[in-house]
């Protein structure tokens, strides 16, 4: 029974890295998603550069290069931050992606009512055409936040108390004792988190195939 309370300690500082570098990633992928929509090639290149460069470096490289390698003016980022940051930043290369798959479907003759009406970009962006984006690549946007969860025990490399890291804090401070239980009480603990996701993710999956 100590085991279990020891590693769910960690449980709501993983919730909470989890959904704020989500909901950083959500934001930060729409300017993202723009540029690489852009017309103006040199500057769809240089987003597709950025996008590519951020997905091309493995998370926790980037954690430790935040971590360990902010300092300005003795100004430098806790472990809770820089995880919540890279994360984040990480999330919206991989959603800007989506995203543009989501527009990407749509039809182009939703566009062009929208000009035959006289509705402005900014008009026929928010209405008409986000929404449908949206719909399309909800599914994948919820296979993304699965796989976030799972990536969130990355952090506890910089000293993020989360689940993983009360889970090897036990195993030091028990050594003869608790052995590997406590990276499986971990585990099941992402099971149990997972598979309602997962499941919520193919239904959102199924039920937007069979509406269109």
């Amino acid at each position: 029974m100590e085991v279990f309370t020891a590693v769910l300690l960690g449980l709501p500082m993983t919730l909470l890295v989890t959904a704020a570098a989500f909901t950083i990633g959500l934001l930060l992928a729409v300017p993202l998603m723009l540029g690489l929509r852009s017309r103006i090639r040199p500057v769809r290149l240089l987003f597709r550069l950025l996008v590519d460069l951020i997905r091309g470096i493995p998370p926790i490289v980037w954690l430790f290069l935040l971590y360990f390698g902010i300092n300005f003016g003795g100004l430098r980022l806790d472990s809770l931050s820089a995880a919540i940051v890279g994360l984040g930043v990480i999330a919206a290369a991989y959603l800007a992606e989506i995203y543009r798959g989501g527009f990407s479907t749509l039809p182009a003759g939703q566009l062009e009512a929208s000009r035959a009406l006289g509705l402005g970009r900014r008009t026929t962006f928010v209405r008409i055409l986000a929404p449908q984006a949206v719909r399309t690549a909800l599914p994948s946007i919820a296979t993304f936040l699965l796989a976030l969860l799972k990536d969130s025990s990355i952090a506890s490399t910089i000293g993020v108390t989360e689940m993983v890291f009360a889970a090897n804090t036990f195993v030091r401070q028990n050594p003869g004792t608790a052995g590997l239980t406590p990276f499986f009480v971990a585990a099941g603990v992402y099971v149990v988190i997972s598979i309602p996701l997962a499941i919520a993710a193919r239904r959102l999956d199924s039920r937007l195939r069979r509406s269109a």
